[in-house]
């Protein structure tokens, strides 16, 4: 799949994101979620399929209860390479703001089959606007759809519009799912807000980096350093 998208709308000059090709997939498939805090805070779902991150911006983030329906809107692909980016893109890129890991596992079609089989599956669920899935990761886990809305002829916005679902397994809850409360308040978007609050206008700083922490790749359990690129 192309990154063409992805790559046109940054400037790595300026942006610590990575740019990438796509990746041949490893032994499993693998899932991210990231946090964001750009003009307004928001999750991001990101899904290994055809060597690439199938991308959906979540506002209200997932939820573990079969009762929420979340609109996910369906962005351009993401490089492999972006499954643990954190840090902070600078104001005057596209997507200014802080973005964290909140959650990554790996990830199988709902028959948990091999990953060339599972692949497939999912790449015909996505054409079919009809994506079902599993997720092992430390916050979400179980089954899982997206469901595409059907497009208005009106909007071209609505092209791009799924509900991201919980099947009800024994994973699923059905107390009230807030995934901010799942995020602690030491992380870098918290501690922002804490000092900022959500204020109209409140602006994230352009340039100071992130500490951040290491998360286990999907094939093996070695860390994998999530870094930022200093200033050049």
């Amino acid at each position: 799949m192309s990154l063409k998208k992805y790559n046109t709308k940054r400037n790595f000059k300026e942006t610590p994101e990575p740019s990438g090709k796509p990746k041949k997939a490893g032994s499993k498939l693998i899932f991210t979620v990231q946090r964001h805090k750009a003009s307004h805070l928001h999750y991001d779902l990101r899904l290994e399929m055809d060597g690439v991150l199938k991308s959906w911006a979540v506002p209200k983030g997932p939820s573990l209860n079969p009762q929420d329906k979340r609109l996910a809107m369906m962005v351009e692909d993401h490089p492999y390479s972006y499954r643990d980016f954190a840090g902070i893109i600078p104001e005057g890129n596209y997507g200014a703001g802080i973005v964290e890991v909140w959650d990554h596992g790996t990830l199988s079609d709902i028959d948990n089959s091999d990953t060339d089989t599972a692949e497939r599956k999912l790449k015909a669920g996505l054409r079919a606007g009809n994506l079902k899935f599993t997720l092992h990761g430390k916050k979400l886990k179980g089954e899982f759809a997206l469901v595409k809305l059907k497009a208005r002829e009106s909007s071209d916005s609505n092209q791009n519009s799924w509900l991201l679902i919980k099947h009800r397994d024994k994973y699923a809850v059905d107390e009230p799912y807030n995934s901010e409360e799942k995020t602690p308040k030491s992380s870098p978007i918290n501690k922002w807000l804490a000092q900022h609050g959500k204020a109209a206008g409140a602006k994230v700083p352009a340039k100071k980096p992130i500490a951040k922490k290491a998360i286990p790749s999907a094939k093996k359990e070695a860390p994998i350093a999530i870094g930022v690129k200093k200033k050049e």
